[in-house]
């Protein structure tokens, strides 16, 4: 005897088998990468200390001791403000500490304490490992295309909130 074949609803579906159009599906993308970094941080947060963007921070800080807050914020693409928190939280962990700029009282730079320095190392279980990864098992041609999808992406957001 032959079976019926059913025809599944798109919610019961698999979601790459869902035809969503080029744009509907590339968002649903970068929304699995949101959700992916997100619930990552998290775990990092527990396991680790320190959350996915306390991480970036503290390894940005580590590769230019000296660095401003506002050009490390810059460099994240992080309001000032919002940086304020994440380093208050290294600090308060002492892994950052804040120096006065020589000439500039107003100004302090960022270093790495020695505690932060033997965290500044690649460690499993990060976000930076899970890109590390992706991109091993992509060719140079592959990383540059993404990379140029992600920068216009990003300019083009950055147009809509000016």
């Amino acid at each position: 005897m032959r079976e019926k074949k059913r025809h599944r609803s798109p919610s019961a579906a698999e979601p790459n088998e869902v035809p969503l159009g080029e744009v509907l599906d590339f968002m649903r993308l970068l929304w699995a990468i949101d959700h992916g970094l997100q619930k990552t941080s998290k775990l990092m947060g527990s396991t680790l200390g320190m959350t996915g963007p306390q991480r970036l921070a503290l390894r940005l800080i580590g590769r230019f001791p000296g660095i401003s807050a506002g050009r490390l914020a810059g460099i994240l693409h992080l309001h000032p403000s919002t940086l304020t928190g994440v380093l208050h939280r290294l600090e308060t962990r002492g892994w950052v500490e804040r120096q006065r700029a020589p000439g500039d009282g107003r100004r302090a730079l960022l270093g790495l304490t020695p505690l932060g320095r033997r965290l500044d190392t690649r460690t499993p279980g990060t976000i930076e490992t899970a890109v590390e990864g992706a991109l091993r098992k992509l060719t140079p041609a592959q990383v540059r295309a993404a990379r140029l999808v992600l920068e216009t992406l990003s300019l083009e957001l950055r147009e809509i909130t000016r």
